[in-house]
């Protein structure tokens, strides 16, 4: 054939293939892209950010050799090249940039941020690691819901703690007042988040009204995130009785007696009443409203008193037991008994307790003297027999005595005789 000769080997392929070049860059960020792990050069650290706040992103060369450096996102879009930023989100910032780092900012961070970042170093061959950005979601709101607003004592109720749209899922604790209670939680996905409900069943007592209640979320992306209600608890009334006047001593006939009646409830007692039990209120006695006044006690006023309270809970009462001393009484008194009860239930002292108890003793005593009466009787007798002997059949009293000697000789004879 006429002509030069055909140029040969790869440079004159390459050369004849102009689009083989495109294939080779190709092929090497392909290579890139397969290299992955610890990188001999390259290190860079997972981030957690919250919703809402900054991630920083550091892509850093343990040993530069001035190799070029980029950051590219999950999609693997190229965010900075060098210092430069091709991708169009202004969210991202340059923090520093140098032969050795390239560290870059992400500002406002939401749920659709979160994934695999790679930091890439063009060496031969080139390396690749990535980062992991996690975002975390706090809870959007935290409300508790109260089955009753105002409860009764002795009652249950169920209170209800929702912790709506987290990411991961909240723990929910339980206090009243200072002390932790244990609920019960479940838990619902959403897409690629968690709402949380958390059931507790209490039952109140009149110590609880106004005792708060508190729900705690436990959250990485929150502290101190807690709601609370507070209980309202109706109760019964609670009954006292004092003795305003003699305000210490005896309560002498002939003497006054004020006493006064305090009661406390929710709501607050409306009616309140005294009374004699088991006997008619003395026509003397003088009452108004809570207090109640003897002018001149005698013995016919002994007995219990009672205020009786009552709300729309319930009926409670508190007696006082009165006794009337002489006038010449100077001894300290027992004690004036005023005690706090419920309506129906008297309060008194079991005397068949008491009884029964001293009955027994008697009864043991009376045992111990017969059965050392019989064991004195027996010994007794047997000294006498064994003295007499012999002296009954005496004529006179000497003969009497020498037969007693003789006859105690005579029972030792008989007495050896027979062992």
């Amino acid at each position: 054939m006429a002509g030069g000769a055909q140029p040969r080997g790869p440079a004159a392929r390459a050369a004849g293939a102009p689009g083989l070049l495109p294939l080779l860059l190709l092929l090497l960020s392909a290579a890139a892209i397969l290299h992955r792990g610890d990188g001999q050069n390259l290190v860079t650290e997972d981030v957690t950010v919250v919703e809402g706040d900054v991630a920083t992103i550091s892509c850093r060369v343990k040993n530069s050799d001035d190799s070029v450096i980029q950051l590219l996102n999950p999609n693997r879009q190229t965010i900075y090249f060098r210092d430069f930023r091709p991708l169009k989100d202004s969210r991202f910032q340059l923090v520093n940039f140098s032969n050795s780092e390239l560290r870059v900012s992400l500002t406002n961070v939401s749920i659709s941020d979160e994934g695999r970042y790679f930091c890439q170093l063009y060496t031969d061959p080139p390396q690749e690691i990535y980062t992991t950005i996690t975002v975390l979601v706090p809870p959007r709101n935290l409300v508790i819901d109260i089955q009753k607003e105002i409860a009764v004592e002795g009652e249950e109720i169920e209170l209800n703690c929702t912790a709506m749209a987290s990411r991961p899922a909240t723990t929910i604790r339980w206090f009243k007042g200072n002390k932790e209670l244990t609920g019960k939680s479940e838990v619902e996905q959403w897409s690629d988040m968690y709402t949380v409900t958390s059931q507790l069943v209490l039952k109140v007592g009149r110590e609880d009204d106004g005792v708060p209640v508190i729900c705690l979320v436990d959250h990485p992306a929150v502290k101190d995130l807690q709601t609370q209600r507070y209980l309202e608890v109706m109760y019964k009334p609670q009954v006292r009785v004092s003795q305003n006047y003699p305000v210490q001593g005896l309560t002498r006939e002939g003497e006054p007696l004020e006493l006064t009646c305090a009661a406390f409830g929710k709501p607050q007692p409306t009616d309140m009443r005294w009374l004699r039990v088991d006997d008619e209120m003395p026509q003397h006695v003088v009452v108004s409203g809570s207090n109640l006044l003897i002018s001149n006690l005698n013995k016919t006023d002994n007995g219990t008193y009672r205020c009786e309270a009552s709300n729309a809970v319930g009926k409670s009462h508190a007696d006082y037991m009165l006794f009337v001393y002489d006038t010449t009484a100077t001894t300290e008194p027992a004690v004036h008994d005023s005690r706090a009860g419920e309506e129906g239930a008297i309060r008194s002292v079991d005397h068949a307790v008491v009884g029964g108890v001293v009955a027994v003793v008697v009864f043991a005593m009376l045992c111990l003297l017969i059965i050392l009466g019989r064991y004195f009787a027996r010994h007794k007798g047997t000294y006498f027999t064994h003295e007499a002997k012999g002296a009954d059949d005496a004529a006179d009293a000497d003969t009497a005595i020498i037969n007693a000697e003789g006859g105690q000789n005579n029972s030792e004879e008989k007495k050896e005789y027979f062992i």
